[in-house]
């Protein structure tokens, strides 16, 4: 079992917190920590955020969210075994090629260390916004995961798509293992589905209002389907049982977890504040060293 730290951007938006961090997570044995990710945000919108009750994005549009890329550079150069991930970057609001570009530059220089987590997005202001089209934006976020993988996978490049089309193109550096895991987060069976038929692993939100454990059954029926291996697709999920203070058995609730077939336990930074050299530690030892593989 493998643990993750989410929000790690939003709630240390600056480098010297960032460092501070990532720093502490690698020493407590946490696999990876995850940034989140938006543009630009309206000053009013109408669209549901489906991952709070009131349907609202927790914060202001001017709560500070670094760029996650950048900010898992940073996070990246503090340490050494860390994995780092966006959970998740609203992938039909890139240029698939740029992405490309710099995702692979991030994952070289980090000597492999990191994971593109993918979502198609909930805010159709901030899309009008950038002059990005919100309808058929999965379409859209398909197209762009096999054009990205393409481009990692072989110099002199080649994709035709609606969407995004080139020949012959040569993106370097690539990847260290020439390609990057990609995630699909979601809380949707379409979302499970693009996880199945092409994902590395799906990551339904720790904040999604809806039970996400029958996506787990859509996901691997989607893979079946598609002719790939079920077992080979990481399913990450959120364990209120584990966090501090739940009132729960920490290692109870994350053995369910197990038994429910999730790969990687995701948990919320917020948790462990305000003493972060005392909570993550403590987890470490007590957690996520009995799971240790």
């Amino acid at each position: 079992m493998k643990f993750a730290l989410h929000f790690g951007n939003n709630t240390f938006p600056d480098g010297a917190g960032a460092a501070r961090l990532a720093r502490l997570a690698e020493a407590a044995g946490f696999d990876s920590v995850f940034a989140v990710d938006h543009v630009a945000l309206p000053e009013r919108y109408e669209s549901t955020y489906p991952y709070a009750p009131g349907g609202r994005l927790p914060g202001t549009q001017f709560t500070a969210m670094p760029d996650p890329l950048i900010w898992m550079a940073f996070a990246a150069a503090a340490t050494t075994r860390l994995h780092l991930m966006t959970g998740v970057i609203i992938l039909p609001l890139r240029n698939p090629l740029v992405l490309a570009k710099q995702v692979a530059t991030l994952d070289h220089m980090s000597g492999g260390r990191i994971e593109l987590g993918i979502g198609v997005g909930w805010l159709r202001e901030e899309f009008e916004a950038l002059g990005v089209p919100f309808a058929e934006r999965g379409r859209r976020a398909d197209e762009y995961v096999g054009a990205m993988r393409a481009l990692w996978r072989e110099d002199g490049a080649s994709f035709a798509g609606r969407f995004v089309s080139f020949e012959g193109v040569t993106c370097d550096p690539k990847p260290l293992a020439r390609a990057v895991p990609i995630i699909v987060g979601g809380h949707s069976e379409a979302a499970a589905r693009r996880a199945g038929r092409l994902g590395d692993g799906f990551f339904p939100s720790i904040g999604a209002q809806v039970d996400t454990m029958p996506l787990f059954d859509v996901v691997r029926r989607s893979a079946e389907a598609a002719g790939r291996d079920p077992g080979a697709i990481e399913i990450l999920a959120g364990c209120p049982g584990a966090l501090p203070g739940s009132g729960q058995d920490p290692l109870e609730a994350v053995a369910e977890r197990q038994r429910q077939g999730v790969d990687r336990i995701v948990l919320p930074l917020g948790a462990f504040l305000p003493d972060l050299e005392d909570s993550l530690p403590r987890f470490g030892e007590r957690v996520i060293g009995a799971f240790a593989e």
